[in-house]
């Protein structure tokens, strides 16, 4: 597999480097803004740290680790020659790594976090690039991380994307949300957690049949105490009322074997 040399030194850049350390993937190198940060990870992958904006070595693969607002800025000043430049972004146009001419993209579908090395095998790993040579390497190199590589264009791309909040960053917070009202009222926020947990796993295989609850049931009169009770969130209430107007129009009428909970 080609070298790759990672730009970035953040939770993307050490997740993905770990997982391509871990492969057997020679690492060219890493690049970054912190010199601290930059020698760490070196050190951890056995290979040459880089300022950013210094003149980078040969590679195979340039493999741009940064914030998506920072990709155009930071592509536009990399002088790599003719090897291709990925960026990481589910949201991002490959268009943002311009003037480069082979340009490419590799989305984990997955929260990327600091801290121990993450295993990608059963992650989804999305790929797309401006020509087939890119997109040859990018399937290669992301065969090695994960069992599961799609090639998805970019509109494509960010409608995935769009799911992945909903079905991911939206929960949590509501998870977050739940324990804090909890909390707020003396009352133990772990008492959701087997209902939370139950519902995941349940959603898992079947999403439709996680859905329960007074908006799943036609209860307005519940939706309506429940209302009542956030009458000093107004923020949440408003969250909590468009939820449950969703869940009633689509689950009306109300089907036979609509669930207690």
């Amino acid at each position: 597999m080609e070298s790759v040399l990672i730009i970035g030194t953040g939770r993307a850049a050490q997740q993905l480097g770990d997982a391509l350390w871990r492969s057997g993937a020679e690492l060219a190198g890493v690049a970054g803004r912190n010199p601290a940060r930059t020698q760490e990870l070196a050190t951890r992958w056995t290979c040459l740290p880089y300022a950013l904006g210094s003149s980078l070595p040969p590679a195979g693969m340039y493999l741009l680790a940064v914030s998506d607002d920072a990709i155009q800025s930071v592509a536009a000043t990399l002088v790599t020659g003719s090897a291709p430049m990925v960026h990481l972004s589910g949201t991002r146009s490959l268009d943002l790594l311009l003037p480069h001419g082979h340009r490419g993209v590799l989305w984990p579908v997955q929260s990327l976090s600091t801290g121990a090395p993450m295993d990608l095998a059963e992650v989804p790993l999305v790929i797309d690039a401006t020509d087939a040579d890119t997109l040859r390497m990018l399937r290669r190199m992301a065969g090695r991380l994960s069992g599961t590589v799609v090639t998805l264009p970019f509109e494509q791309r960010r409608r995935l994307h769009l799911s992945a909040v909903l079905a991911s960053n939206f929960p949590a917070f509501l998870l977050r949300e739940a324990q804090r009202l909890l909390t707020a009222h003396g009352i133990d926020p772990q008492l959701v957690l087997p209902l939370w947990k139950a519902t995941t796993k349940k959603a898992a295989t079947d999403a439709d049949g996680a859905v329960t609850g007074p908006a799943r049931r036609g209860d307005k009169g519940t939706v309506d105490e429940h209302l009542q009770l956030l009458g000093s969130e107004p923020e949440l209430r408003r969250a909590y009322a468009a939820l449950s107007d969703l869940i009633l129009h689509t689950y009306s009428p109300l089907p036979r074997d609509a669930q207690d909970l």
